[in-house]
C-alpha cells in the first residue's frame, strides 16, 4: 500500500502540468511515450495469450495515431481514420510475410489491429479533447482525470470496505458490486465539485452526465483490460509503476475513458 501511494504522489505533479500548462508538443512527446510503452505491455499479454502480434507494424501504428490527431489540430482535414484504413492494410500485408504458419495469421493482425485502436486511439484522443477548445480543453481533460481518478480510489476503498457482492468474479474476483457503486459516486461527486469550483461557465448537468459517461466507460475498461489479463494468465500488464503494476494497469479505464468522452463532445448537438 505505502509504495502504491507514494508512487501515485510522484506522478500527479507531471500529470497534472501536462494537463494544465504543458505546451502542445510536450503533450504529443508525454502521449506518445505512454502509447509505446502501453503497447508493449499490451503485446507482452498477446504473447503470453498464445498470439503472435507483429509489433513493429504496431509501434508505427500508436505514433501515427497519434501524429494524425495532432496534425488535425492544425489542418482542416483530420486524417486519423485514412491513417487507421492505411494501417489496417499494411497489417495485412506485413503478416503475409511474417507468418511461417497460415494459422497463426488471423491471430496475428487480429491482436495487432485491436492494439493499435485501443491503446493508439484511445489515447491520442487526449489530443483533440486537450487542445481543439483552447478555452475548454484542459478543463475536460481534467475532468477526464478526476474522474477515472475518484472513481478508482473510491471503487478500491469502497470494495475493500463495504464489498459483499462480485461483480464479475469469472472476470474480475476482486471487484464488487458496492465497489462499482462507490466508484461511480466518488466520480460524480469530484465532478459535481469541479463544476462548482473551477468550471462556472458550464452547465452543473452537462458536467455530470460527461462525467457520468466517463465512469461507466472507466470502469468497463478496467474490466476489459482484466479479461485480457485472464485470458493470459497473467496478474499484472507489467511491473514499471510499484504497487500499481504495469502501465497498462493503471491507464485502462483512460484508454476507455478517453474516447467515451470525445465521443460525447462531438455528438453534444444531438443530445443536447
Amino acid at each position: 500500500m505505502k509504495s502504491r501511494i507514494l508512487t501515485a504522489l510522484l506522478l500527479f505533479p507531471p500529470v497534472i502540468y501536462l494537463i494544465g500548462w504543458a505546451p502542445a508538443w510536450l503533450f504529443l512527446v508525454a502521449v506518445l511515450v505512454v502509447a509505446e510503452l502501453a503497447l508493449y505491455e499490451y503485446f507482452v499479454i498477446c504473447r503470453h495469450a498464445g498470439l503472435r502480434p507483429l509489433p513493429a507494424v504496431g509501434y508505427v501504428g500508436v505514433a501515427a495515431l497519434a501524429l494524425a490527431q495532432a496534425a488535425g489540430l492544425l489542418i482542416l482535414v483530420n486524417p486519423t481514420l485514412a491513417v487507421l484504413v492505411c494501417l489496417i492494410l499494411l497489417a495485412l500485408t506485413v503478416a503475409l510475410f511474417s507468418a511461417a504458419d497460415l494459422r497463426q495469421y488471423l491471430g496475428a493482425i487480429s491482436s495487432t489491429i485491436l492494439g493499435i485502436t485501443y491503446v493508439g486511439l484511445g489515447l491520442s484522443c487526449l489530443l483533440p479533447l486537450r487542445f481543439s477548445d483552447p478555452g475548454e480543453g484542459w478543463r475536460l481533460t481534467f475532468l477526464l482525470f478526476l474522474v477515472i481518478w475518484a472513481g478508482d480510489i473510491c471503487a478500491f476503498f469502497g470494495g475493500r470496505t463495504l464489498g459483499r457482492h462480485l461483480l464479475y468474479p469469472r472476470v474480475s474476483p476482486k471487484k464488487t458490486v458496492e465497489g462499482g457503486i462507490a466508484g461511480l459516486a466518488g466520480s460524480l461527486l469530484v465532478a459535481w465539485g469541479f463544476a462548482h469550483w473551477f468550471w462556472q461557465t458550464a452547465n452543473p448537468k452537462t458536467v455530470i452526465l460527461l462525467a457520468a459517461v466517463v465512469a461507466v466507460a472507466g470502469q468497463l475498461g478496467d474490466l476489459a483490460e482484466s479479461a485480457m489479463k485472464r485470458g493470459a494468465d497473467l496478474k499484472d500488464s507489467g511491473s514499471i509503476l510499484p504497487g500499481h503494476g504495469g502501465l497498462l494497469d493503471r491507464i485502462d479505464s483512460l484508454l476507455f475513458g478517453a474516447p467515451a468522452l470525445w465521443l460525447a463532445i462531438m455528438l453534444k448537438d444531438f443530445w443536447r
